[in-house]
């Protein structure tokens, strides 16, 4: 009798499978300021980190700004609705 060897799952490749990501996009209603204040209160970026994505989702539409699983990434998700500000998660 043979036996049949059983691959266990690859746990990374499973962890990577459920990371999301918090994306915020461009729009013309709130300021610079504004973004990059929301981003360093709900996102806990530092002033650098908030600038930066701010340039990025201005220039490029959006800009990945936390990542994480859905279940971490959804109170800053409705944070940052409440403050008017389009994001979503993908």
């Amino acid at each position: 009798m043979t036996k049949e060897k059983l691959h266990p799952t690859n746990h990374t490749q499973q962890i990577e499978e459920d990371l999301k990501e918090l994306v915020l996009h461009n729009d013309d209603v709130n300021t610079f300021d504004y973004v990059i204040e929301t981003l360093i209160e709900v996102c806990d970026h530092n002033l650098e980190q908030a600038e930066q994505c701010a340039l990025i989702t201005h220039y490029r539409g959006r800009c990945v700004v936390k990542s994480g699983s859905e279940t971490e990434l959804k109170p800053p998700y409705t944070e940052m609705t409440n403050r008017k500000l389009t994001v979503t998660i993908k």
